[in-house]
């Protein structure tokens, strides 16, 4: 699977430094070669001794060794890989990559190629969701890394929430998928997926059946044919797949913010069920019951139209598609969609309770641009993705 493809990994300082030795057993197992790089605190973690057993190569992890750079020097070192993986990333050597930093082995490694890159971060939940950890993570990514976690889960600190490193075999995915040669190797392509959720108040939002399960799988498939995927998602019930930039949102706004913010793109795959509405005069608190029998008056506003700020911005993809969930007049109503919105294609399903589509494993699909319509049998949704991908893949040729 990863025969003669070398892996140069950073292991970073943190008490998930010691997942790094399983990953590096899968990627032998695969066929990779390993050249293991680790900071000083990942010392303090792992011994050099254990990686250097596993990986059967040396440890790289001085700037000013002699007999290192003899040998071959750190700029070389960094450019004989196919890819640099950095597992863990801690939010230091995140910040360290994000400023252009190059004070150490690693950070200078990591500066001075031109080899993709590919960060699994590994932090205490609060340290992820700070501001500047997430401004340094934004900016890494606009430098053409690629993120692969952090998951949600119990902390070594006691504490839960996002933060985690991926599981070695999610990482293992991740490195497959980006080795990958395929017909849309080179191409960013963006993809939403999910529902969104409008507050109501702190414990209550407005929101749909879907359950991500159709965006996740044309994720995947994009992903199979070398396409650098950035995933926005709704809370979907399905988890996002490995080997894709995954951006978590809620409402229809924080989508819209976010597709604004992975653009420019190839194409824009908006696969996503938006709430068309959202409650203009939530509570700040719980809601509760007066003993009136009257229940409050809710006031809707139209959330953005993503599709068509897309389809018609500055930054429009070549390719735009859009998705069309009908319950009646499916055809007629995803014509209409397609002229208003202004997109290349428009997907359309129809998803009323008969059919078991909405949540469901299968789906059943016609697919309408300038051309024509094409009705397609119904399929399992991951066929459906995969034939959907590669109609995306000859478009972009």
């Amino acid at each position: 699977m990863l025969a003669q493809k070398r892996i140069l990994l950073v292991i970073g300082g943190g008490i998930a430094a010691y997942k790094a030795l399983e990953l590096i057993r899968l990627l032998r197992g695969a066929g990779a070669a390993v050249t293991p790089v680790m900071t000083k605190a990942a010392g303090e973690f792992v011994t050099p001794l254990s990686v250097s057993a596993l990986a059967g190569e040396k440890v790289y992890a001085h700037l000013f060794d002699l007999t290192d750079e003899a040998e071959m020097g750190h700029i070389q070192l960094s450019r004989v890989a196919d890819l640099i993986v950095v597992a863990p990333a801690t939010a230091d050597l995140i910040a360290r990559m994000a400023q252009g930093r190059a004070d150490d082995l690693a950070s200078t490694l990591l500066l001075a190629t031109d080899t993709p890159v590919l960060v699994a971060p590994a932090m205490n939940v609060r340290m992820w969701t700070h501001p500047a950890t997430q401004r340094n993570v934004a900016q890494i990514q606009a430098d053409g890394a690629r993120l692969i976690g952090p998951d949600d889960g119990d902390m070594a600190c006691g504490e839960y929430g996002p933060g985690r490193l991926a599981e070695p075999p999610a990482i293992l995915a991740a490195i497959t998928a980006m080795l990958a040669k395929g017909p849309l190797t080179g191409k960013h392509i963006i993809v939403t997926s999910g529902p969104t959720h409008e507050p109501i108040d702190p414990v209550r939002y407005i929101a749909n059946r879907s359950s991500g399960a159709q965006g996740t799988a044309i994720a995947a498939a994009l992903r199979d044919l070398g396409a650098r995927v950035s995933f926005v998602t709704g809370p979907a019930t399905v988890p996002p797949p490995a080997g894709v930039t995954v951006i978590p949102v809620e409402t229809a706004a924080q989508m819209a913010d976010a597709v604004a913010r992975a653009l420019p793109a190839d194409a824009a795959i908006m696969a996503a069920a938006v709430a068309d509405w959202r409650v203009s005069n939530a509570s700040d608190r719980k809601m509760k019951k007066d003993g009136t029998g009257t229940a409050p008056a809710l006031q809707f506003a139209e959330n953005p139209d993503i599709l068509k700020t897309v389809s018609h911005g500055p930054n429009r993809p070549r390719l735009v598609v859009g998705f069309a969930a009908e319950t009646d007049d499916v055809i007629a109503h995803a014509q209409a969609k397609l002229a208003r919105k202004g997109c290349d294609w428009i997907v359309a399903n129809d998803v009323s309770p008969a059919t078991g589509i909405m949540g469901g494993a299968e789906n059943a699909v016609t697919i309408l641009s300038a051309k024509g319509a094409e009705t397609w049998p119904r399929l399992p949704k991951d066929e459906v993705a995969r034939r959907l991908a590669h109609r995306i893949a000859d478009a972009l040729k």
